[in-house]
């Protein structure tokens, strides 16, 4: 790797509304109409992912389907089959990696690709990035976006410049006039909250946080200050990592009426619990950690952990612990609308088949 960070190309390319897009190129009756992958409304189903066709309307991922249908009736709504998009995340991973081993995968629809030096030996990230987009179109049927630029911060920012199907670089020496562009939301982990307390400072922009003094900052951000500084000057020097280690694997459920009897709470904490230890086999992983959350009638959301000396995936281990944790909370007195189980400070526990990305359980 370059020891000057502005001379690495760095791609960032992200599927363009990805499961929404599979269920679209299987199901011609599909194209053209907006849909939404999720579960049912009756049963309190979120939307996974919409397609552009659905965005026009205000649809997107993490909305409740109820709310979407209410702005979209036409809306049409389609099962998640995870299986389908595992299958076409892999042939897509597959591709990115003729061009570089350096491939880090951040999910089954996006990736980062430092081709800085490449099997293609195309010295031109862009050219790299079209010759990808056009792959992954013919040998799949779906469209990506992609960012070219000398880092992630700036190549992910890229990726979504010209959604969908679009290619934005950036350049070295344009840099600092892209980043005059960009609003202090752009900053990497900053969200609605982490904005608005920016926002009190006076920092709109994505460069005023150059000119804010760091007791302020710090004030505003805490232990984050140093590191918004620094993007604030398009610097970020973290490397594309290939081997991306899993954090977690989780697994929740949102009930279509809310549980009232601990009893059949107890029994669906019992089954996620299971679901997840299945995973960790599967996966050749253990876990110290085990974590439920629990998500009241009124929307408050609880969660609780421990943490072992040893990690293991032991299935009646895993249960009861989760269960205890479970008594750590007001479940017995108070309606429950979702619960989830994960598990966490994952460690490999036997020699298997490397699996190229991270994955979280399908939520229902």
């Amino acid at each position: 790797m370059p020891a000057d960070n502005s001379t690495r190309r760095i791609i960032h390319l992200d599927m363009d509304a990805f499961y929404a897009s599979v269920e679209q190129r299987d199901d011609p009756s599909l194209r053209g109409k907006p849909v939404a992958v999720g579960g049912a409304p009756a049963s309190r189903g979120v939307v996974a992912a919409s397609s552009y066709e659905a965005r026009r309307f205000g649809v997107r991922s993490a909305m409740p389907m109820a709310r979407a249908l209410r702005l979209c009736p036409e809306l049409v709504i389609v099962r998640p089959d995870f299986a389908r998009y595992r299958a076409a995340s892999h042939k897509v991973m597959a591709i990115l990696r003729q061009a570089t081993p350096l491939v880090e995968p951040l999910s089954l629809d996006e990736a980062y690709l430092d081709v800085t030096e490449n099997l293609w030996g195309e010295p031109l990230a862009s050219v790299v990035a079209r010759k990808l987009k056009k792959r992954i179109h013919e040998e799949t049927g779906l469209t990506a976006s992609a960012g070219v630029a000398p880092n992630k911060f700036l190549a992910k920012i890229a990726s979504g410049w010209r959604k969908p199907d679009g290619l934005t670089v950036i350049p070295p020496e344009r840099v600092e006039s892209f980043l005059q562009q960009l609003p202090v939301e752009a900053l990497w982990g900053v969200g609605p909250v982490t904005a608005k307390k920016l926002r009190a400072l006076g920092i709109q922009r994505l460069v005023d946080v150059r000119e804010t003094d760091e007791i302020s900052l710090r004030q505003a951000v805490g232990s984050q200050a140093g590191w918004l500084k620094r993007l604030s000057h398009g610097d970020d020097p973290r490397e594309v990592k290939p081997d991306r280690p899993w954090k977690s694997i989780s697994a929740e459920t949102t009930y279509g009426v809310d549980l009232a009897d601990v009893r059949e709470m107890q029994a669906e904490l019992a089954k996620l619990a299971a679901r997840v230890v299945d995973s960790l086999e599967k996966k050749h992983l253990l876990a110290r950690s085990v974590t439920i959350k629990v998500r009241f009638g009124d929307f408050t959301t609880v969660t609780r952990s421990h943490t072992a000396d040893r990690p293991s995936r032991d299935a009646a281990d895993f249960r009861q612990r989760a269960l205890a944790l479970l008594e750590r909370t007001d479940a017995a007195r108070r309606p429950v609308r979702l619960l989830g189980v994960g598990a966490h400070a994952l460690v490999a526990g036997s020699t298997g088949e490397d699996t190229p990305y991270p994955q979280q359980l399908l939520l229902e």
